[in-house]
């Protein structure tokens, strides 16, 4: 969903398998379900392997979209797929011709969109399909947040399980150019029972509040409540998130 080809951490199915396998808390699902309490329709943006989507999908009508044919391809496998509409489709150039009462794009999925004319491509989608009295919700990570932003090996490497492989090693490797606020990584897995060794890198931008404010005005939509994490605390100079949730204006 960016100008620029999709990575093989999410295209090349030897790859993405690795992708739900590593644990991490996954906070926007709690706020997202409550969001979606009154929705009857949910688009999801960005699904990747449709866990988020999933999730949404009792009770209402869900549609979720992403580029990655891989990352589709696993979330058609799950249980619960037959109760979604999968769409392999550009965030960017979407147009379904309907709209929707609720709008995710979740898992810093925003930040794949590397220029600012794919950011206002996207919010553009958003707007196009978010019905009169919809809301949206998407997260990015703050640049001003403290932590940590460049990675190597040693910090990272951590031993995942494989229904298939069995024990692999997974680290990740970072470097960021603050002038750009471009973030350069790559994932690797390595299989312990036969040594192979998978990896593929990607780029993801970092984008101020202030600039992502203007951006969101400018497609016609409005922020309610700018927070700073998945918690619902409201956003501050140095939150690690920032989440705006909104309607059209």
């Amino acid at each position: 969903m960016s100008e620029s080809p999709i990575s093989d951490l999410y295209q090349d199915l030897a790859l993405a398998e690795f992708y739900d396998l590593a644990p991490r808390p996954r906070p926007d699902f709690a706020y997202c379900t409550t969001l979606a309490a009154n929705a009857r329709s949910v688009l999801d943006l960005g699904c990747g392997t449709g866990v988020l989507a999933a999730a949404l999908a009792a009770g209402r009508q869900v549609t979720a979209v992403d580029p990655a044919a891989a990352m589709l391809r696993l979330a058609q496998t799950r249980a619960d797929a037959e109760a979604v509409t999968w769409v392999q489709a550009d965030a960017t150039t979407l147009r379904l011709g309907r709209r929707f009462d609720l709008i995710v794009l979740t898992g810093h999925s925003f930040q794949v969109f590397l220029t600012r004319a794919a950011q206002r491509a996207v919010l553009a989608t958003i707007a196009a399909h978010l019905a009169p009295a919809g809301r949206f919700v998407f997260d990015t990570r703050n640049p001003a947040f403290a932590g940590a932003k460049e990675r190597n090996r040693a910090e990272t490497e951590h031993q995942i399980t494989h229904p298939v492989h069995g024990p692999v090693d997974a680290w990740n490797i970072s470097h960021y150019d603050p002038a750009s606020g471009i973030l350069s990584f790559s994932n690797s897995y390595r299989i312990t029972a036969t040594g192979e060794t998978r990896s593929a890198s990607a780029r993801i931008l970092y984008t101020p509040r202030e600039v992502l404010e203007g951006l969101i005005r400018e497609a016609g939509l409005s922020v309610e409540h700018w927070l700073g994490n998945w918690s619902g605390a409201a956003f501050a100079p140095r939150s690690r998130e920032i989440i705006p949730v909104g309607r059209l204006a």
